[in-house]
């Protein structure tokens, strides 16, 4: 009972935050291909949408983008394009919306297992779809931010130990092993990255009732291990990741903004970061999306995709 009214209650926020992005309440735009299931079952947590520009090219670069929900929706693909899929569109990019498995569905790791068997069936199957994986960049926000920062910090990882516990990072998902599952650049929208500074004033971690606590199975002032197992900051420095982009809004509710500061900072030290975009006013998506930002990552994603 007390996760049904958990996941209610995010869902809930989830929506109604949605309902001021850019795009909410107008007419859907239809994908050309819509519910491909990445895994090879009959799950809803696994179906995705891609979007192809309309210019007529034999193929496209590539973004992967994630929705957020506090990781307690496991179907919003349709809300990814809404928010931040017709720009990249329009910078000529084939956008692959993406569904994962919830968290009161599946415990961590498979939310990060699901965005790397997507991105594997995108290179084994992008000749069906008109892909052109030479550049395969990613982006989300909020959870999705969260996604979409830890598939790139974790290029080339199989698995990770921190203390007593140890992540299988890839899984078995849909199979297609043999390709990768690495990203070529990563645009992090307000994601929640560092778990052990989640709290308000950004000193400690979050309660028992918080989104973190339901995606790991326990409260996280209990499992520091696994805190930091879910938090892309962990994992660098990185050998293996791409370079990054960080939006967030100095007046955000939900995540406060010393994440994206402090991801930023360490993003830095690693020489990962392109920049940090601080945008003040900018709330949980309302203010932080705007034309500016979104021509910025549009930018980004072109700068990095014409180096494949």
């Amino acid at each position: 009972m007390k996760r049904t009214f958990l996941s209610l209650f995010f869902m809930t926020c989830a929506f109604m935050a949605f309902a001021q992005f850019p795009g909410f309440g107008q007419p859907a735009v239809e994908p050309q291909y819509k519910d491909i299931n990445y895994a090879g079952d009959d799950l809803e947590s696994h179906r995705m949408d891609i979007y192809l520009p309309d210019t007529g090219q034999d193929k496209y670069k590539v973004i992967v983008a994630i929705y957020g929900s506090a990781w307690f929706s496991n179907n919003m693909k349709g809300m990814t394009y809404m928010s931040l899929g017709k720009p990249l569109n329009d910078a000529g990019f084939a956008v692959v919306c993406i569904n994962h498995r919830s968290s009161p569905e599946a415990k961590f790791p498979a939310q990060i297992q699901d965005v790397k068997a997507a991105i594997r069936y995108i290179r084994a199957h992008a000749s069906e779809y008109k892909l052109d994986t030479s550049f395969i960049g990613i982006t989300g926000f909020s959870s999705g931010g969260h996604l979409a920062s830890m598939a790139g910090v974790t290029n080339g990882m199989k698995e990770r130990t921190v203390g007593n516990v140890t992540v299988d990072l890839v899984g078995g998902v849909g199979g297609n092993l043999e390709f990768s599952s690495d990203v070529d650049a990563v645009v992090d929208w307000f994601g929640p990255v560092d778990m052990a500074h989640m709290s308000p004033d950004c000193s400690t971690v979050n309660d028992e009732k918080s989104p973190e606590a339901v995606l790991i199975g326990g409260a996280p002032a209990d499992n520091p291990d696994m805190v930091a197992l879910i938090s892309p900051i962990t994992y660098l420095p990185s050998m293996g990741a791409p370079r990054f982009l960080v939006f967030h809004g100095e007046a955000d509710n939900v995540v406060p903004h010393c994440q994206g500061v402090r991801f930023s900072d360490a993003l830095r030290q690693a020489g990962l970061l392109e920049t940090f975009i601080s945008v003040p006013e900018g709330g949980h998506g309302p203010v932080t999306f705007n034309d500016g930002t979104f021509k910025q990552m549009t930018d980004f994603f072109l700068k990095e995709a014409a180096k494949k």
